[in-house]
């Protein structure tokens, strides 16, 4: 599985500098977002961190319900010509109101929505996974690269103290040279009608969902990227929320410094935990990368002192939409760009592949 140079120059940068985004002048504005899908995430955890936000608001949603889209829209002070159907988005074109379209689709939609609105000459914040596969992502980005336009994915974690911190303290030696990371997330899964357990949603199961937490730590924590993998599936396909993708997959990272990392996604059990373990003592946090409440700890054989991250003037979402905002007036790139989902995809289809053939994967440079 080839892996091209850039790419991983690229993505090892956004993992650097993601621990202190770069300061951008201030937007003479507010950049207008359009939120595109209004499911619980879009509706219920995104569009109130406007209220909270210094560079961003509110300028239009997209929906296949009108009447949830006009609801959305009147509640929040928008007038009628900013809603918008999935038949009609092309036409947010015309809206000078809006700067940036936010992808909250389910992963199988996430490509063409993002094109078009390239096309549409917005930029682009995407949730991840950024596609389902790694030529849909490659396409994604020539489409952004073509317009001109920035493209974030939303790996809210980059922005989220707890994990700052711990890849601050990775990186200053706190726990020794890197040896070991462990990182598992996972939850129960219980409706098999959710979109999640569509393949043709989603892509796959909790490899495509939970899994990107997992892989992102195990290369966030460590500053490294994998130069292997070897993957497992267990998935008992009689379960009715199976018959389609996966429960749960682990996987065995390999880097060039020697350090291994154990991973693991599931739809069967709840999970949110990182360890780091170096020759001198270990970083460790649990719940990780949850919305809040996520704790960490340091100490040389166990949970010998608790860390509270320096307090941050905004939350994980906060300053996920305002970066996005800062980098698109700035015309700078977002810390975690299409670059980086390209490098995750690549690295998703190998661990696929691993599980599938029952062999290690080299991913080579």
């Amino acid at each position: 599985m080839e892996i091209e140079r850039r790419d991983i120059l690229l993505s090892a940068a956004a993992m650097v500098v993601g621990m202190a985004a770069p300061a951008c002048a201030a937007p003479p504005r507010k950049l207008g977002y359009a939120i595109v899908g209004l499911g619980y995430y879009g509706l219920n955890v995104i569009i109130p961190q406007f209220a909270k936000c210094r560079h961003s608001r509110l300028a239009a949603v997209v929906s296949g319900d009108p009447a949830k889209a006009k609801r959305v829209a009147a509640e929040h002070g928008l007038t009628p010509d900013s809603v918008y159907s999935y038949d009609t988005f092309d036409r947010i074109r015309d809206n000078p109101d809006v700067d940036i379209v936010y992808v909250c689709l389910p992963n199988a939609m996430h490509a063409e929505y993002t094109i078009r609105a390239a096309r549409a000459g917005k930029h682009v914040l995407c949730e991840k996974p950024m596609a389902i596969s790694v030529a849909e992502c490659e396409a994604m980005i020539a489409a952004c690269r073509a317009a001109n336009r920035r493209l974030m994915i939303g790996y809210r974690s980059h922005f989220e103290p707890h994990n700052l911190e711990a890849m601050r303290l990775a990186r200053a030696g706190d726990a020794g040279k890197i040896r070991y990371v462990r990182s598992e997330h996972g939850f129960v899964q219980g409706d098999p009608a959710k979109w999640r357990l569509k393949r043709a949603l989603s892509g796959g199961g909790s490899l495509m969902d939970m899994g990107i937490y997992s892989l992102q730590a195990a290369r966030y924590m460590t500053g490294e990227e994998p130069v292997a993998v070897t993957a497992r599936e267990s998935t008992d396909r009689r379960d009715p929320r199976f018959t389609e993708v996966e429960d749960m997959i682990d996987w065995t990272l390999e880097f060039p410094s020697g350090a291994l990392a154990s991973c693991q996604s599931m739809y069967s059990a709840n999970q949110n935990h990182i360890l780091l373990m170096g020759d001198k003592g270990r970083i460790e946090l649990e719940p990780a990368t949850q919305y809040d409440g996520n704790r960490m700890w340091t100490g040389r054989n166990g949970r010998d002192r608790v860390i509270e991250p320096p307090p941050v003037p905004v939350n994980q979402f906060v300053g996920q939409l305002d970066h996005m905002a800062e980098c698109a007036a700035a015309g700078r790139e977002p810390i975690v760009s299409g670059a980086e989902g390209l490098r995750d995809m690549r690295i998703v289809e190998a661990i696929y592949r691993s599980a599938r053939e029952g062999r290690t994967i080299r991913l080579q440079r």
